[in-house]
């Protein structure tokens, strides 16, 4: 590791830290109006931040990016009032800090409170994620948090626009622009550096997919929350509305190929695979979708003659692929009990959905599924910290530690315990 990048980027952390205890004493009016001037902001120069996008993407396409990712990359005008409108939102949501968890008072009257503080200095590693950048800003100032962030060489014009303007916001309203600051300039040697940064970063979250996540997993001496890499299943029971299942599966496929929370895998129960999986082929079909399927999905779509369908046998890989392309894997499962199995053996963790009018079927499924969210009857795509109600998120934790599922406010702060006495002792 470079030791001058290394310092350079310690020296930010701490700069982060010092800006964040005062940030951390500002009241939640004060947290307030500083979000609303900067969705106001955002909209301002909406042009500007969305013709640096445009340099980007247009690299990116020229550079041979698939299509998944320069949908996440593409940050124009709509999207950015898009993101400004989740700035607004997550100001109108409930102050997290001071926040009491819960407080007793001992039997020698020690008065104790657990209560909600900021977790200090977070990083975030992305990539081509341009949205991301507001959305972490915005969590973190809410929350009283400083953030060094690390977005990528794919999304630089983009996040160097946005993060101009959160600059100006944030001195204009007699903060330091350290709160949010970024290591882009310092290319991978300033991820590294965050990785190895412990005791100047509190905790780091990477976001993107499952090769970025694992290495800063597996490198990382800072504490990590895992987030994201989404290998996706629909189950569609033997007691599935089939009218209803298409639709939802349809829309968890392809209304956003390239995001965590599409739908990568397609399990069928075996007594509605004959009736069912030639109308799911030829609307998938239509979609553009590629089928990879097991052995008995082939025997029961290929002879279907549908037009237009592109259809592969699965390999052993492909169940634990996490493909974000108009790629989807078929199988034919047995039970209920096979299903479940299949997918706790292959899932990233991520979000599962099954599609059944039995209650005990969905019951069985909701208990025994280990993922961060499970669906009954609906699309995985709602897996998102805006349509939680978060105003925005940042990330979908896929680890156990802390935080699962979407992060919003409340997983962004840790806790400490104060307590009141009048002189006690302990004896």
């Amino acid at each position: 590791m470079d030791a001058h990048v290394f310092g350079q980027v310690c020296a930010l952390a701490d700069a982060a830290a010092q800006a964040q205890a005062t940030l951390g004493r500002a009241n939640g009016e004060a947290r307030n109006e500083l979000l609303a001037a900067l969705a106001d902001a955002l909209d301002a120069h909406a042009d500007e931040i969305a013709a640096a996008n445009e340099l980007d993407m247009q690299a990116a396409f020229d550079s041979g990016m698939d299509a998944g990712k320069l949908d996440r990359l593409r940050f124009d005008v709509e999207r950015v009032g898009a993101a400004a409108l989740g700035v607004r939102h997550v100001a109108t949501l409930p102050d997290p800090l001071g926040q009491t968890v819960r407080g007793y008072t001992l039997p020698n009257g020690l008065r104790l409170n657990q209560i909600r503080v900021p977790m200090g200095v977070m990083g975030m590693i992305y990539e081509a994620r341009p949205n991301v950048t507001v959305d972490v800003a915005s969590l973190c100032l809410k929350s009283g948090n400083a953030v060094l962030l690390r977005g990528g060489h794919a999304a630089q014009r983009t996040n160097a626009a946005t993060l101009q303007v959160v600059s100006e916001v944030l001195q204009a309203h007699g903060f330091e622009a350290a709160l949010v600051a970024s290591v882009d300039e310092f290319g991978r040697m300033g991820a590294t550096a965050m990785m190895q940064a412990r005791g100047h970063i509190d905790v780091l979250v990477p976001r993107g997919g499952a090769g970025l996540i694992r290495a800063v997993v597996e490198q990382s001496k800072v504490p990590v929350i895992e987030t994201g890499a989404g290998n996706v299943h629909i189950y569609v029971d033997r007691a599935a509305d089939l009218d209803k299942a298409v639709p939802i599966i349809i829309n968890a496929k392809t209304q956003r190929v390239g995001v965590c929370n599409a739908a990568e895998k397609l399990l069928v129960h075996r007594d509605v695979a004959e009736a069912f999986l030639p109308v799911a082929a030829q609307a998938l079909a239509q979609a553009g979708v590629t089928l990879r399927v097991d052995e008995r999905s082939y025997e029961i779509v290929s002879k279907s003659d549908i037009q237009g369908l592109k259809l592969e046998r699965a390999t052993a890989e492909d169940w634990d692929t996490e493909y974000l392309a108009l790629i989807m894997g078929v199988k034919v499962v047995d039970s209920l009990d096979e299903a479940i199995a299949h997918i706790n053996a292959h899932s990233t963790g991520h979000t599962e959905s099954i599609l059944t009018e039995d209650y005990g079927a969905a019951g069985e499924f909701t208990e025994r599924i280990d993922s961060a969210v499970v669906m009954v009857n609906a699309s995985t795509r709602f897996t998102d910290g805006g349509v939680f109600g978060f105003g925005a998120e940042l990330g979908i934790s896929t680890q156990k530690m802390h935080a699962r599922g979407p992060m919003g406010l409340q997983e962004m702060t840790t806790t400490k315990w104060i307590g009141y006495g009048n002189g006690q002792v302990r004896q």
